[in-house]
């Protein structure tokens, strides 16, 4: 089957003319890259693509089919990858006698391009897309190092020490940085969560799904392992000097 096609065994259980099933994932693609212009980086809901599709159809199998479609056509036509992500969010039930917690799994896509890192960072990325994936990094690599998870006072104690306050509203690279945190949030990087305990609620964040996917945490453990050996590096010499 030719890239593109439609996979004749759903096609048949859509009940649905080519041409409606066309205009559907145009439409799905059209919403992808207006989401994207608008919030760049952040993940759109399965829940906001699906409601394009069931507004006006009913096919079980439908909302799939055109998420499929759109998928290939992204990559063939724009050279864009319509990523799948997914995480796990805990709900609470209760119940009579107790509380009771259930896990449901959540999907949503982002629009990442295809190209080589080189290209991409010569035509594609901005100035100011490039400042802000590098604080993601810095604060993906804190969390790495504290096992995944931090409070949140502990991972701004971090970020002082590197000049970068969450009351700075006109930071010269990040303008608010606080703001920026939560845009890294947002792009699902890192997720902000309350917990409950003892001594009352404390926030912590943790790693979320896209710096959990292979790649991303791959490149910030070589960047944390090329500092540490430059810093070993830089030990040495200077305790051979003394």
């Amino acid at each position: 089957m030719a890239r593109g096609d439609v996979d004749p065994d759903i096609s048949s259980q859509v009940n649905v003319s080519a041409e409606e099933r066309d205009k559907l994932v145009a439409e799905m693609m059209r919403f992808m890259l207006f989401k994207n212009h608008q919030h760049p980086g952040v993940p759109v809901r399965r829940e906001e693509l699906t409601q394009i599709v069931t507004k006006n159809y009913r096919q079980r199998n439908l909302p799939n089919l055109v998420i499929n479609q759109a998928q290939k056509k992204f990559a063939s036509i724009f050279g864009y990858e319509m990523k799948e992500l997914q995480r796990s969010r805990s709900s609470k039930d209760n119940l009579a006698r107790g509380s009771q917690q259930s896990t449901t799994e959540v999907k949503s896509y982002v629009l990442k391009s295809m190209l080589k890192e080189e290209l991409r960072t010569r035509f594609v990325e901005d100035k100011d897309s490039s400042q802000l994936l590098g604080l993601t990094f810095v604060v993906v690599g804190i969390l790495q190092l504290s096992g995944g998870k931090i409070p949140e006072e502990t991972l701004w104690q971090h970020l002082r020490r590197l000049g970068l306050d969450e009351h700075e509203e006109r930071h010269p690279v990040f303008g608010n940085v606080k703001q920026a945190i939560e845009t890294i949030t947002k792009q699902r990087y890192i997720q902000r969560e309350r917990l409950s305990g003892p001594e009352g609620d404390t926030i912590v964040y943790e790693l979320a799904e896209r710096a959990l996917d292979g790649i991303v945490s791959g490149k910030v453990k070589e960047s944390i392992m090329q500092v540490i050996k430059k810093d070993i590096t830089t030990t040495e010499a200077f305790e051979e000097g003394t």
